[in-house]
């Protein structure tokens, strides 16, 4: 039971994650998995791979899909949205930090 708490309560925090990331460069599913995995997310691609798409639905990355040795890689790009929805979360994540520090 924690955990399934634990893991809606980071939802946001991975999707930020992935916002900052996906604004620097182009992300795929296999980084982002090492990337989180490396600050301590450790999520499925059946986790991920839906948050993915639902970031593309919502608006908040845009998916170019690019032949990668003979296979297909989708690379996620923040889109304008994105950035502007990052901006405020990295605000309301700061405020939060410094109140709960």
């Amino acid at each position: 039971m924690e955990e399934k708490v634990l893991r809606k309560l980071f939802l946001g925090f991975i999707q930020i994650h992935i916002l900052h990331h996906a604004l620097e460069q182009p992300i795929y599913g296999v980084w982002m998995l090492e990337e989180l995995k490396e600050h301590g997310y450790n999520i499925s691609s059946g986790t991920l791979y839906p948050i993915l798409h639902s970031m593309e639905t919502d608006g908040l990355l845009t998916r170019e899909d690019r032949n990668v040795e003979g296979k297909i890689r989708k690379y996620y790009t923040a889109t304008e949205k994105g950035s502007v929805i990052l901006v405020e979360a990295r605000k309301k994540a700061y405020e939060l930090f410094k109140e709960i520090k």
